[in-house]
Order: C-alpha cells, then sequence, then structure tokens
C-alpha cells in the first residue's frame, strides 16, 4: 500500500492479541499507592489490595502492577472489540489542504469515534464488564464526566448482563442531555452528581447545595455504592494502570496502520484529563523508541482550566474528594478541586493517571494547556475541512496538531504528526451550538481569572 492512500487498516490490520504494559519499561519502578486506617496507620500492600478487591475484579487488580510486558486479551473480549476494530487511521488531506501546508508536513489521526460508545472507552469499559461477570457481579457503579465513560460501561453492562450505576458531573449531566438519554437507552442509571443519595453527596450538598460537581465527587460516591453491596463492584474509565493498559490496543493498531502508510510520526499527540486516551496511543510508541524504531515526540494536551501536568503539584494524593481511594503519585491539583464547567467534562478530573504522570516527570512525555475557545476553533476547522464533529476533549489534540503543523511550515522542515482523534462530538452540540453562538469563554487557572471573548 503507497503512502498516498488516504485511509488505513480496515482490512489489513488485525487486532492485537495482547495490551501492552508501560510499566517493565520505565526508568523507575511506579510509586505504590498508599492508604491509611482510621488512626493513621499506613496500611500494607496486601492491605491494601484487600480493600481493592472489595471494589474491583481480581484480575484488574492483577493487572494493576504486573511486571509483564505484554498481558494476553482473552478471546472473549476480541470477540466483542471485532464489532468496531481495528479503528481507521486517517491521513487529513482536506486538513492538509485548508492550512495551506507543504508537501513534507503531514497529518495523520486515529479515528476512536467508530466505536458503540462514540468514543475510545469500550476498550477498557468490555473487558472490565467481563472480569466483574467471571466473578459473578450482578451490579457495577461508575463515575462519568462528559458522558463517554458512562455510555461505554452502559453499553458492556448490556452486553454481560450486568446492571451500571452511573453517577454523572452535574454540569456535563446539564450540558449534555442526550449522553443521559443513550446510557438510560442502553439500561444504565444516571444520577446529577452530587446526590443525596451517598453520604459522599450529601456532605458536599451540604457545603455547596448549588455544586456544579466535579469527577473526585462522583467517583466518591460509585466507590461508596460499591463497598456496600457485596455484588456491586466500581470501574473507573481512566487513570489507573490497567485502564491505560486495555487503552494500548489503540497505538498498537496505529502503529501497523503507519507502517502500511509508509510513514513514522515524528510526534504523536493526545488529549489529557485522567490519560487514558493518551495513554492508549503514546505508551506503544514509548516502547517503540526504547526498541530504537522512532524517534517521536509525545505530546499530551490539557486544558487551561485543568492543567494538572502543566500546573499541578507531583505527590500523592487522593484520587477522590471525600477520601475514599488510596493515595497516588500523579501530578495534581488537589483532590478538592472543582474545576471551571468547560465543555470538554472529560478532561476535568483534578490528578492525572500515575504513570502517565511519571514520564512527564522523567521527561519522557511533553505536556502543554490550551484555552477552550482555541480548540473549539480547531475543532470547527477540522469538522468542516474532514467531515468529522470532534468530541470537545479531542479537540485539545486537533489545536495541538494543527499548531505542530504550522510550526513546521514556518520554520521549513518535514514533520509527520500523529493524534488520537478519542471520539465524536455527536452528543456535544449544545457545547458547538454556545461556540456558534460567541458565548464561549476561556478559563485560565494559573492566572485565576476567566477571560471573557
Amino acid at each position: 500500500m503507497g503512502s498516498d492512500k488516504t485511509r488505513f487498516g480496515l482490512d489489513e490490520t488485525r487486532i492485537p492479541e495482547a495490551w501492552y504494559n508501560v510499566i517493565p519499561d520505565l526508568k523507575n519502578p511506579p510509586a505504590p499507592p498508599k492508604a491509611f486506617a482510621p488512626d493513621g496507620t499506613e496500611l500494607t500492600m496486601d492491605q491494601i489490595g484487600e480493600r481493592l478487591g472489595m471494589i474491583f475484579p481480581a484480575e484488574c487488580i492483577k493487572q494493576e502492577m504486573s511486571p509483564e510486558r505484554w498481558i494476553d486479551i482473552p478471546g472473549a473480549v476480541i470477540d466483542v472489540y471485532k464489532t468496531y476494530r481495528p479503528s481507521p487511521l486517517l491521513r487529513a488531506r482536506q486538513l492538509e489542504r485548508v492550512l495551506g501546508l507543504p508537501a513534507g508536513v503531514k497529518i495523520f489521526y486515529k479515528y476512536e469515534g467508530v466505536s458503540p460508545a462514540g468514543s475510545h472507552k469500550p476498550n477498557t469499559a468490555i473487558p472490565q464488564a467481563y472480569y466483574n461477570k467471571l466473578e459473578g457481579i450482578t451490579k457495577i457503579s461508575t463515575e462519568t464526566g462528559a458522558g463517554q465513560w458512562g455510555s461505554a460501561l452502559s453499553i458492556a453492562g448490556a452486553l454481560y448482563g450486568i446492571d451500571v450505576e452511573v453517577f454523572m458531573v452535574k454540569v456535563s449531566y446539564e450540558q449534555k442531555p442526550y449522553r443521559r438519554i443513550l446510557m438510560e437507552t442502553y439500561g444504565g442509571t444516571v444520577h446529577a452528581s452530587p446526590t443525596d443519595l451517598t453520604e459522599a453527596g450529601r456532605h458536599v450538598l451540604a457545603m455547596d447545595p448549588d455544586s456544579t460537581g466535579s469527577l473526585g465527587i462522583a467517583i466518591s460516591e460509585a466507590v461508596e455504592v460499591a463497598i456496600k453491596d457485596p455484588g456491586t463492584h466500581y470501574a473507573l474509565g481512566s487513570v489507573l494502570n490497567h485502564v491505560c493498559l486495555h487503552q494500548t490496543i489503540i497505538g498498537q493498531e496505529a502503529i501497523e496502520q503507519m507502517r502500511l502508510a509508509e510513514e513514522e510520526p515524528d510526534v504523536v499527540i493526545g488529549c489529557v484529563g485522567g490519560g487514558s486516551n493518551f495513554a492508549g496511543i503514546a505508551f506503544p510508541y514509548y516502547h517503540r523508541k526504547l526498541e530504537g524504531k522512532s524517534n517521536a515526540r509525545l505530546l499530551a494536551v490539557e486544558p487551561k482550566a485543568c492543567p494538572t501536568l502543566t500546573a499541578g503539584e507531583y505527590r500523592y494524593d487522593l484520587g477522590d474528594e471525600a477520601g475514599m481511594t488510596p493515595q497516588m503519585l500523579m501530578y495534581t491539583l488537589g483532590h478538592d478541586f472543582v474545576p471551571a464547567g468547560i465543555h470538554a467534562g472529560g478532561l476535568r478530573y483534578h490528578g492525572d493517571s500515575p504513570l502517565v504522570s511519571q514520564l512527564v516527570h522523567e521527561g519522557e512525555v511533553e505536556a502543554v494547556a490550551v484555552d477552550q475557545t482555541a480548540c473549539f476553533d480547531a475543532a470547527a476547522q477540522f469538522a468542516r475541512a474532514e467531515g468529522i464533529l470532534p468530541a470537545p476533549e479531542s479537540s485539545h489534540a486537533i489545536l495541538a496538531a494543527i499548531n505542530e503543523a504550522k510550526a513546521a511550515q514556518a520554520a521549513g522542515e518535514d514533520r509527520c504528526i500523529l493524534f488520537n482523534l478519542s471520539g465524536h462530538g455527536h452528543f456535544d452540540l449544545a457545547a458547538y451550538a454556545a461556540y456558534n453562538a460567541g458565548e464561549l469563554v476561556d478559563f485560565d487557572f494559573a492566572a485565576g481569572t476567566t477571560l471573557e471573548e
């Protein structure tokens, strides 16, 4: 297949048979989680494992700290993956034309919006539901920001006959009613978080009855539900190691598809909230760099309203607002941080994947923060050129890709750019309506201000 073709991998690329685990390839071992008893005594790893066993299936806990570089994907999971994978890799020729790029500057994107949920999230929702089903779990509780994760888990729950209860961050619940309807249609039960259904939610509402919510709060509510019911487990759609592991199917496919395109990327880009879609495309390229087969820069893009990697502290912090989860070493803005209500709801998490954070801290991954309005400018330009309406989260990666292309053009350099288009924006039309009406504003965490247009 020659490099003049635009679409790669639907027939030629096989679905990988194993997930790639980045842990064995890190320069330093990942820092273990920390947790404390009510009296302040630090728990041992065995005790932490026992607590995690109350809310996660054993296989996910095993994968969390596995020393194995390759972890086999169960055949039953591959069978479900085949309904939408391999996802296509496309060259953005029309965007290149609109930008006026020279022949040596090329933009490719891996499109995860072809899944039933319209995003990359089923890549981990399917195996998580599968492992829970094997353990006889009848219900899974979870949180969701923009609704992509809640949608994916609701679909996976329907496939495996497991009830799904979703605590959706209130500002997104109100901004994205069609995501709620989608989850409910698949059989999920959806609440606007914070709620009065849990102690964690009631605590927040007592302090702020008008709270718009946060992923940290929604996680607290979902974990509480799981802890109180032995037939219920909790599932997380990002951040944790086993979630990033499941997403590496993206990058593995992309490597093979770029080979078919006879190209090797100079930069690999993904948006970052908790870190799963970025890890999915970037971790396999990190491994490829260690093999001496790639010199690609790995670039994580986040919103200025919640700039965890670029403005957060690298320290141990809780994963939720109420303190029900272990502490993890990561970049964090503080577990009680409530971000501004930007439309990229999936990027409003206060922390980041410990693995992504470690790679940023060690200089293996670059990070940049961008404004909301600039992202929507890039999203609209991409949609008008390529015909795909991107999710607001994905627009951060698009903006970075455009900036990389323009920088290469200005410097007179050739550059091959690959980014992960993590989902479509068909359920984010309220955000696009606000953009089209000129009503979007920028939020700058570092400046502590709202920047009016």
